[in-house]
């Protein structure tokens, strides 16, 4: 857990900003492609292995910014 939170906190806020709204949202037009990916995933569409790299792709500045905000709300035990 030391060694997650030591690989998060290498990220400053504004990049992890910055990568959610570039990488994560990209293309924008005519709508996010995460949000494609997520559509695709809860009617069972996402089958194929690229369309499923794709959402790990644009999912991971989320959930980076997820696991940080997590590592400086809950408190260090």
């Amino acid at each position: 857990m030391e060694f997650l939170a030591n690989l998060l906190n290498q990220f400053s806020w504004p990049i992890v900003i910055i990568l959610c709204l570039t990488l994560g949202l990209a293309p924008f037009v005519p709508e996010p492609h995460i949000w494609e990916k997520l559509k695709m995933l809860t009617s069972g569409t996402l089958s194929k292995p690229i369309d499923i790299f794709d959402l790990l792709m644009h999912a991971t500045p989320f959930l980076i910014a997820g696991l940080k905000l997590a590592l400086t709300v809950l408190p260090a035990k």
